[in-house]
């Protein structure tokens, strides 16, 4: 396939044979909120070959603080499907598949199996369903990225990249680190923060526009740096 127009900057950067690296691959991505949108965003943005985009969930007006999808009209529509829609008008070439289901114990296994990911991106906030799918990957061989939390938190400079077992501070990847290692699984890229949580009160984690969405723009990187060799 030859290199579009609106891929000749990054051909320059990192190659046409690698542009054709994405162009073949396949990525499964887990939750389309505020992490991952911006995954989404990232994968679509540079030129990968499909897109699954699972999550169960509607735009909900309390998500356009934050998430790439939402807006005043996209609330009320399953996210899985705004994300896929917004892939295709960025790369018309890119095979988007939406699938509008909460991952859990009855369907995860069979959503994997029948994407046929070369990758999987877990941007989800259920330890249960994250586990899930970690236990998946390392059995089938699948590489996996997974993001720990990023609510609570005012300062994207304090994100990073590393396994799951050099996390520190991250309350998220404390109960993931404990569960992996009773199921056997002991090495996990994962994003996390470093930085203390504020605290506010409330039971559902508080979020803004700037860290979630840096995030997402770093697993995205991430990802496309793996299937290229970089």
């Amino acid at each position: 396939m030859p290199v579009r127009e609106w891929q000749s900057r990054e051909a320059a950067l990192i190659g046409e044979e690698n542009i054709e690296k994405l162009a073949r691959a396949s990525v499964l991505v887990f939750g389309a909120g505020g992490v991952g949108s911006y995954v989404i965003e990232s994968l679509a943005r540079a030129g990968i070959g499909k897109i699954t985009v699972v999550d169960g969930d509607r735009v909900a007006e309390s998500n356009i603080n934050r998430q790439l999808i939402a807006d005043t009209t996209t609330v009320g529509r399953e996210k899985s499907e705004v994300a896929a829609e917004r892939v295709k008008r960025i790369n018309p070439d890119c095979t988007a598949v939406s699938v509008p289901l909460f991952a859990d114990a009855s369907n995860t296994a069979e959503i994997i199996a029948s994407a046929a990911p070369d990758f999987i991106a877990d941007a989800i906030d259920c330890v249960t369903t994250k586990l899930l799918v970690a236990e998946y990957a390392a059995e089938h061989g699948i590489p996996l990225i997974s993001s720990m939390g990023t609510g609570n938190k005012l300062d994207p400079s304090l994100l990073e990249i590393s396994d799951i077992s050099k996390t520190s501070v991250c309350p998220l990847a404390r109960v993931m680190r404990r569960e992996l290692r009773q199921r056997g699984i002991t090495r996990l890229p994962v994003l996390f923060s470093t930085e203390q949580p504020v605290r506010t009160g409330m039971r559902t984690p508080a979020s803004i526009s700037f860290v979630p969405s840096v995030g997402g723009l770093m697993i995205g990187g991430y990802i496309v740096r793996k299937i290229i060799g970089k």
